[in-house]
């Protein structure tokens, strides 16, 4: 039952976000999507994904956009509202990938799947975490690809940081 209420929670608030001209609501709106998301990935019992989920999309980006959009809400005592141009061929195109969607959907034979079927074996109580299994495999097996990543990430991070200072000119 709760795996419904968020899926319906996150399709609601993610039409919303679509739909809504007002920027601060569509990101209060991708707020609770993204929450319902991560509900979702709590229920499958994928508790890593679920985290980081909440740390990375809600925790970070989400937090930057909002930020963002409250700083720069007011111009000249008006909000910020998105223009809303190419309704038909916005519609059009969600239309042709929603029935592209579920004719894939409906085409599919999940039942079959062979993980689906070892799945079905086990017992939901007897699902341990993964988070220390991803851990142990990150500071061991894949070590050095991790602390190379990390390191590109604060490369960029600090070239970010020095585009976006202010240069004085002649000086």
């Amino acid at each position: 039952m709760l795996f419904y209420i968020f899926a319906v929670l996150a399709v609601i608030s993610g039409a919303y976000m679509v739909l809504t001209r007002n920027l601060l609501y569509a990101g209060f709106s991708l707020l609770i999507t993204l929450l319902s998301v991560a509900g979702i990935y709590v229920l499958l019992f994928a508790d890593f994904v679920a985290v980081t989920q909440l740390m990375v999309y809600v925790g970070g980006v989400l937090v930057l956009i909002l930020f963002g959009i409250m700083l720069s809400s007011r111009v000249q005592d008006k909000s910020v509202r998105s223009e809303s141009g190419n309704k038909v061929w916005g519609t059009l195109v969600a239309g042709l990938v929603l029935v592209g969607l579920g004719y894939t959907i409906l085409q599919a034979d999940v039942a079959a799947l062979p993980w689906l079927q070892e799945a079905g074996a086990e017992l939901p109580g007897e699902q341990k975490s993964t988070v220390q299994l991803i851990g142990i495999k990150l500071m061991t097996d894949v070590v050095l690809p991790f602390e190379v990543a990390s390191l590109l990430l604060l490369i960029a991070l600090i070239g970010a940081a020095y585009i976006a200072t202010d240069k004085q000119k002649g000086s």
